[in-house]
């Protein structure tokens, strides 16, 4: 455990120190609740809209997307510095009504279009997409929708549709009861995801949803589901997180077996207040109706806290294709993404040690010149160094004072990365727009992890 003054005193803030996220969803007709909004602002650094990225309301007619309360609350997120997670673009509930009059390949394309067009607006925006949601049955088989009466493939369709429409953005399934690793649902998953993995259908992530009720509780086995999960290689993130009771055991019990999985990127509650969950008659959040703090919500402060300020890297810890370069001859060079075409870019020219690092359009000055020293160091303004503020997925990188320590020192690998000696872990940008925030996380062979030196 941290000593006391080295806890963070927020769930986002205490998730952060192991480079995970700990979030909510979050109803647009709630924003101008201010206790609501007060809460949701302090806490959580990671945000899912309820309702407003589904089918229905984001293409009410054919070719016909209303994104307005979904930027309602994109922008009101990302004007806090949070990330957003879009939920959802394929699913057999809270379908548009027109699609009910279609079947068959009009349907398959229907379908193609709407996550077209849904990540075609979003595009470079959010941190990851659940975009197949709910597909399975009990016993593990798929669920018979209109969506599987298009085909067995339409899940993999759907994802690779959601790849070519938004390269840097993670790709999740998402589902509930698959957090019981002997479980019918959760083997179907899970040997859907082996599948993808071992013909290179492009899959990301897994959403558990984590809803435990009377009758469905946290198993003993869950950490083991997490990291067999993970095993496959894609990252797992508990998505829509309530329990009956707010039991306290519970809630701790699954921010702990998160923590303990490297590749568990974080946490989502549903709703923000007892009084904004659709479970509200069962207690089910971390703060009751008048906005107070439970008991739950010490239980997974301390769990987050306990996990200290870094986690265990993941990824490789060289160039995933080999062959780090030497340092290149001295002199000032930018540092240009392959997917954005902008510079890594120091906000404002400033020198404060912390101020963290972002893609921003070329311009040639002195912001945006690195040199590339002997000692492995990048440095800015001759005396301050790119500097990765932990090792986990999702860690800041900022500049700070040179200190010669391996936080501070750089592989340009000869595949476009850039990896921290620290941790292995790559340079990565979420999307490619002016003011995107550069972090590490695990290599993954992506066009956001590639920069040039020019």
């Amino acid at each position: 455990m941290p000593a006391a003054d080295a806890a963070a005193s927020t769930l986002g803030a205490a998730a952060a120190q192991s480079g995970r996220y700990f979030g909510t969803a979050v109803a647009a007709g709630r924003l101008g609740d201010s206790t609501y909004t007060t809460i949701a602002g302090r806490e959580f650094n990671m945000i899912t809209a309820e309702n407003e990225m589904k089918p229905d309301t984001t293409e009410p007619q054919r070719g016909v997307f209303n994104f307005s309360s979904g930027d309602q609350i994109y922008n009101w997120a990302t004007q806090r510095g949070m990330k957003v997670r879009g939920h959802t673009l394929a699913w057999h509930s809270q379908q548009p009504s027109w699609w009910g009059g279609i079947s068959g390949s009009a349907l398959r394309q229907a379908m193609i279009d709407h996550i077209n067009g849904v990540m075609g607006h979003y595009k470079g925006k959010l941190a990851y997409w659940d975009v197949v949601n709910e597909a399975f049955n009990e016993d593990g088989s798929r669920r018979q929708s209109n969506l599987q009466a298009t085909g067995n493939d339409w899940i993999e369709v759907a994802f690779r549709t959601a790849r070519n429409a938004d390269p840097s953005v993670k790709l999740c399934y998402n589902d509930y009861n698959i957090e019981n690793w002997s479980y019918g649902k959760t083997q179907g998953v899970y040997r859907m995801i082996q599948d993808f993995k071992s013909r290179g259908v492009p899959i990301d992530c897994v959403g558990l949803q984590t809803h435990f009720t009377g009758g469905s509780s946290l198993p003993g086995n869950f950490q083991t589901t997490l990291s067999s999960f993970a095993a496959l290689g894609v990252d797992v993130a508990l998505t829509e997180v309530d329990v009956t009771n707010s039991s306290t055991s519970q809630y701790g019990g699954l921010t702990q077996a998160c923590m303990n999985v490297p590749r568990c990127v974080g946490i989502t509650v549903w709703g923000v207040r007892d009084s904004d969950s659709w479970r509200s008659n069962e207690s089910p959040l971390l703060f009751d109706g008048g906005g107070n703090k439970k008991a739950a919500y010490t239980s997974v402060l301390n769990a987050l806290n306990a996990a200290g300020p870094t986690s265990s890297p993941t990824g490789p810890t060289s160039s995933p294709t080999g062959g780090q370069s030497s340092p290149p001859p001295s002199g000032a060079k930018r540092i240009v993404g392959a997917q954005s075409g902008r510079c890594i870019d120091v906000p404002n020219s400033s020198r404060t040690n912390g101020t963290r690092v972002q893609l921003y359009d070329c311009h040639g000055q002195t912001n945006q010149q690195w040199t590339y020293t002997s000692s492995r160091q990048l440095t800015v303004y001759g005396n301050v160094c790119l500097d990765a503020a932990g090792s986990g997925n999702g860690s800041a990188v900022q500049i700070y004072s040179c200190n010669g320590q391996s936080n501070q020192q750089w592989n340009v690998n000869s595949n476009g990365t850039i990896t921290s000696v620290q941790s292995g872990r790559c340079l990565d940008v979420w999307g490619t727009g002016n003011g995107q925030q550069v972090q590490i996380y695990d290599c993954n062979g992506q066009a956001n992890q590639r920069f040039s030196l020019s």
